[in-house]
């Protein structure tokens, strides 16, 4: 049985391969003339980016890009050195204060960035080696943080090289100390600024570069409010103050100008706020937390299943965020099926289970899980998932005993549970049968796809079925419907490619069953257009590259799979606002940029400046706004997809070019298409 250290990343240190000797040292090869070209390409052709300069050029290496998500990834790097050092057990608050201009402050009351020369750069102090040098930090030697979240060594760095200006005061030892920066490079020296009394940490306010990542981008209250607050449940040690300017709150009461986090609960209350009123399967949650001795690692997590709602995984390490998932996750799910198969077996249950996959048990399940574990690994420097592997055989170590216990210990929610499990198995199976779902009817309630909010009204004539671009977009969509009439079923991030994809690959995608379930009308020689479960189905995607290559693969998905349902005038394209113009009490949406200044030269014509907000996605829209603009019969524009016969056949081919599994294709279709690419039609 492994040990506690082995399960937390601990273990015998590995032995280095010794050094080979230097190869001698080779003459340069004589230059070869008459290659074209050649003598134009020399050693002085070859860049070389020294300090922060790479970051600058290429933002998207180190934060993803340079959209809204990214420029919130800089205060995610800032909250997180804090958030380190109160996990160390050396900071008991955090400070978060937003300003007009989008000056964002963080405090901690830690250890304070060190100021002494460093030993390798003696004529500069370690806080500006640390701001202005990557991969610099206190998080290589295991010596100084026991788990941290940044361990590339290249956040707060890349936050200076991003922003116009960067201020950091310093406390430790009584002493104040001083610097600041400008898009990365120091503007002043390190000062000594007087001696403190009663403080001690580090302050960083920095403004990020609209050079870097426009003018019209900005921070948003709401966001940063619920990224502080979830920080504060991941540490129940740990209490965050949030200020915010209350001139920036005006569009959202939901944000409070100042607010205390503070939940000792950690997970278990997290979870219940996000279940607040919901029906769950058992009365109380799944939850608890294991910590190796010394607070070298951890596994905490809180798990509840949901009667009639949509579940959800959220995960997270050492305190990051983890949206893609990962190893911690594949843990989690491992546990909790084998932990309830081995309960099944010890009831004498064991054949109601033995169809039972974690998507089964998944489904309506809403978790948490929280793993601190050192020196984690994970996918791009934005952490969205993580990839060590021993996180899956801590976090299913830890989580089997429990469930095992909880689940023994809880016989009566134990049943509701398996009882729950099994009847999403047999439903499942049942679909797969039949390959069909029927439209609910008033003696028997059935489970649609678990992510559908469906429609009450029971005519296909007057019904339509929004598919939505993510669950954040898709909660939003849920909130502007009309309930009667409009069905909302969010898919998560880009479908499969069926026009490359093999057969199996696509009996297996779930997101596509789920579509098809949803539909009711089968596909391909056994489509049923009469069995259409609504008259309109509506593809709904942001207005950005990726939202139009999501609605293209959907389209490729109708087109190969439903072809009769386009010929019939069914399928749509929803046609969301772009910007946002306001002028006093006037407001008008523009759907691109033509139709922005036709608005601002006809509609706009009084006195008073136009106020310009620009959407970055249909979940960064108010629900009243996405009805207003998208969903509303009366007032939205929607694009009817259609196929004129005599085009059947060019379109089939097109579709095979751009959409197949020949890339030798598409390449060809860019380059007979290079010369109509036009900068601007690029700038989106």
């Amino acid at each position: 049985m492994a040990s506690n250290d082995d399960l937390f990343g601990g273990g015998a240190a590995r032995k280095l391969p010794l050094a080979k000797a230097p190869a001698p040292a080779r003459k340069a090869p004589e230059p070869v003339h008459g290659t074209p070209g050649e003598a134009g390409y020399t050693a002085s052709s070859i860049e070389v980016l020294e300090g922060l300069e790479p970051v600058r050029r290429r933002p998207g290496m180190y934060i993803g890009g340079t959209d809204e998500a990214a420029l919130h990834h800089l205060f995610a790097e800032v909250l997180d050195n804090s958030m380190d050092e109160a996990v160390a057990g050396h900071a008991t608050w955090i400070e978060v204060v937003l300003e007009p201009d989008d000056w964002l402050t963080v405090t901690d009351n830690g250890r304070g960035i060190p100021i002494d020369p460093h030993p390798k750069f003696p004529k500069k102090s370690a806080l500006e080696v640390i701001m202005t040098t990557l991969h610099a930090g206190g998080k290589f030697d295991s010596g100084a943080y026991q788990t941290s979240g940044g361990l590339h060594g290249v956040g707060v760095s890349v936050v200076n090289a991003l922003s116009a200006r960067l201020d950091v005061e310093v406390a430790r030892g009584q002493q104040l100390y001083a610097q600041s920066f400008e898009r990365g490079a120091p503007v002043t020296k390190l000062k000594e600024m007087g001696r403190v009394h009663n403080r001690r940490g580090t302050r960083l306010r920095f403004q990020p570069d609209p050079q870097i990542f426009g003018a019209g981008a900005h921070f948003k209250p709401a966001r940063l409010f619920r990224m502080a607050r979830s920080k504060a449940y991941l540490f129940g040690g740990v209490e965050i103050r949030w200020k915010c300017d209350p001139s920036l709150l005006k569009e959202d009461s939901s944000v409070l100008p100042e607010a205390v986090f503070r939940f000792p609960g950690g997970l278990r209350d997290y979870l219940a706020s996000d279940i607040e009123g919901k029906d769950t399967v058992a009365e109380s949650a799944f939850f608890g937390k294991v910590e190796k001795p010394g607070g070298h690692g951890s596994v905490e997590w809180a798990v509840s299943w949901l009667s009639d709602d949509d579940g959800f995984v959220h995960s997270y390490c050492n305190t990051i965020p983890t949206p893609d998932g990962g190893t911690h996750e594949a843990g989690l799910r491992i546990a909790l099926l084998r932990a309830l198969k081995d309960h099944a077996e010890r009831i004498g249950q064991t054949k109601r289970v033995a169809s039972v996959t974690t998507d089964d048990l998944m489904s309506g399940c809403a978790a948490l899980i929280s793993v601190f574990i050192r020196e984690p690994e994970f996918q791009g420097q934005n952490k969205g998932r993580l990839m060590s592997s021993e996180a899956t055989r801590v976090v299913d170590s830890v989580l089997r005993d429990a469930f095992d216990h909880w689940l023994a210990g809880s016989p009566t929610q134990a049943g509701k549970l398996l009882d729950f499990v099994v009847e999403r198995c047999e439903e499942r199976l049942r679909r797969k049968a039949e390959k069909d779902v029927a439209r609910k009817t008033p003696g028997r309630k059935l489970r649609l796809p678990g992510k559908l909010a469906d429609c009450s009204s029971n005519s296909p004539e007057t019904t339509e079925l929004f598919i939505v671009e993510g669950d954040s977009a898709g909660g939003s969509a849920k909130q502007a419907r009309d309930r009667a009439t409009q069905a909302i079923l969010p898919l998560r991030g880009k479908i499969l490619n069926v026009a490359s994809a093999t057969r199996d690959k696509l009996a297996s995608n779930q997101q596509l069953n789920d579509l098809v379930q949803a539909l009711g009308a089968g596909t391909g020689a056994q489509f049923r257009e009469n069995d259409l479960r609504y008259g309109k189905i509506i593809v709904m995607t942001d207005a950005d590259v990726d939202g139009a290559h999501i609605a293209s693969l959907l389209i490729t998905f109708f087109w190969r799979q439903m072809p009769k349902m386009i010929e019939g005038g069914r399928l749509y394209l929803a046609v969301p606002p772009l910007y946002k113009l306001t002028q006093g009490a006037k407001t008008a949406y523009a759907r691109d940029d033509a139709h922005r200044a036709e608005l601002m030269k006809a509609f706009f014509t009084g006195k008073g400046k136009v106020e310009v907000s620009r959407f970055k996605g249909l979940g960064e829209m108010l629900p009243a706004q996405l009805k207003e603009t998208t969903m509303h019969p009366g007032k939205r524009t929607l694009l009817r997809v259609a196929v004129l016969p005599e085009d059947r056949e060019a379109t089939a081919d097109s579709v095979e070019r751009l959409m197949g599994n020949k890339p030798e294709a598409r390449f060809a279709f860019i380059q007979e298409r290079a010369k109509f690419a036009t900068t601007e039609a690029l700038d989106i």
